[in-house]
C-alpha cells in the first residue's frame, strides 16, 4: 500500500492493519511509525464510564475551572463537602482521566508518555510582539448532557486569535493532529508551545511540526504561567458557554462552539489588544477603521 492511501486509513483502518506477531519483518514500533500512528493510540481500548463517574468528572470540571490549583486531597474535601463519598484514589482516577493536573508544583494538561522525547521551553524571557511569533494549544475536558467530551484549540499569543479547534470523545492524539493540520493551513508560527502530554510528543504530531520547520517548545514542570492565554481562553469558554447551554451531545456542542468560536474571534474585544478584536489583529485588518473610512465617503 502505498504513502497516499496510507495517509487515508482512518484511526480504526490503522490499528486493524498492525501485525503483533513476534515473527513478522517488522516490529510494532515500525509498523507504527510507517503508518504515522502512535503506540499509545494502538493499544488504547476505551472503557466504558458510568453515569455517576461521569457527575463527579462534570463536578470536578467547575471547580478545576475555577480554582486550577486543586490537588486530589482538596478536591476530595470539596467534593465530601458537596455530599459525595469519595477517596482520594477515586478522586485521582477522575482527575487523570480528564487530563487535569493541578498548577503546582507541576502543570500539566495532559499525562507525559516516558517514551516521547521532550522539547526545551523556548519562552522564556521572549517578548511576544508579532502574529505568528507563538501559538499554542491545549486540552480541555467539556461536559455534555450524555456523556462527555474533549476540546483542543490553537491560539495566536499576540491576536488571541484561535485558528482551530476540535473535539473527541479520547484523549488519543489523532484529533490533536487533525487540528494542527489544518491550522497550518493558514500560517505558520515560529515557535509552537505545548505541554509535555503524549499528544504533543506522539510521533505524528512531532512529525508536523518538524515537517513544516517550526521550532517546538514545551512547558517545563512547575511552570504555571505557561499557556496562560489558552488557560484563559478556556474558563471563557465554560463559563459563557458550556456551563450556560448545557449541551445534550457531541454533534451539539460542536455546532453551539462553532457559534461561539466565531463571535469570539469576530467580534470579542480585549484591552490587551486595544480594544480590538482577535481577527482583526491576526489578520491585519481594522473592520471598524474601514467602516469609519466608508461612512465618511458617504
Amino acid at each position: 500500500m502505498d504513502a497516499k492511501k496510507l495517509g487515508g486509513l482512518t484511526l480504526q483502518e490503522k490499528r486493524a492493519i498492525i501485525d503483533r506477531e513476534e515473527n513478522v519483518a517488522l516490529s510494532v514500533r515500525q509498523q507504527c511509525e510507517l503508518l504515522g500512528l502512535g503506540r499509545s493510540t494502538l493499544y488504547y481500548d476505551p472503557v466504558p464510564i458510568s453515569e455517576s463517574d461521569i457527575q463527579l468528572m462534570n463536578v470536578i470540571d467547575e471547580l478545576f475551572t475555577k480554582k486550577p490549583h486543586l490537588g486530589v486531597r482538596q478536591m476530595m474535601w470539596r467534593l465530601r463537602d458537596r455530599g459525595f463519598r469519595i477517596g482520594r484514589k477515586k478522586v485521582r482516577t477522575l482527575m487523570r482521566r480528564m487530563g487535569l493536573f493541578p498548577i503546582l508544583p507541576r502543570r500539566n494538561t495532559s499525562k507525559r508518555n516516558p517514551e516521547h522525547p521532550v522539547y526545551p521551553y523556548l519562552l522564556r524571557d521572549v517578548t511576544i510582539e508579532r502574529v505568528n511569533q507563538v501559538w499554542s494549544m491545549d486540552i480541555t475536558y467539556i461536559r455534555l448532557g450524555k456523556g462527555f467530551a474533549y476540546l483542543t484549540a490553537i491560539m495566536d499569543w499576540q491576536s488571541r486569535y484561535v485558528i482551530a479547534w476540535r473535539l473527541s470523545n479520547t484523549l488519543t492524539a489523532d484529533f490533536c493532529v487533525e487540528c494542527l493540520k489544518e491550522a497550518l493551513e493558514y500560517g505558520r508560527p515560529e515557535i509552537f508551545n505545548t505541554d509535555q502530554g503524549c499528544q504533543f510528543t506522539s510521533a505524528e504530531f512531532i512529525k508536523e511540526l518538524e515537517n513544516a520547520d517550526i521550532a517546538i517548545s514545551m512547558d517545563g514542570k512547575g511552570r504555571a504561567i505557561d499557556n496562560i492565554f489558552v488557560e484563559r481562553l478556556w474558563r471563557t469558554v465554560k463559563y459563557e458557554d458550556i456551563y450556560i447551554k448545557h449541551y445534550a451531545t457531541i454533534p451539539d456542542v460542536n455546532y453551539g462552539l462553532k457559534e461561539f468560536f466565531d463571535d469570539y474571534n469576530m467580534n470579542r474585544r480585549h484591552s490587551s489588544l486595544g480594544y480590538k478584536t482577535p481577527w482583526s489583529v491576526f489578520s491585519g485588518v481594522d473592520l471598524n477603521g474601514w467602516m469609519m473610512a466608508v461612512r465618511n465617503k458617504i
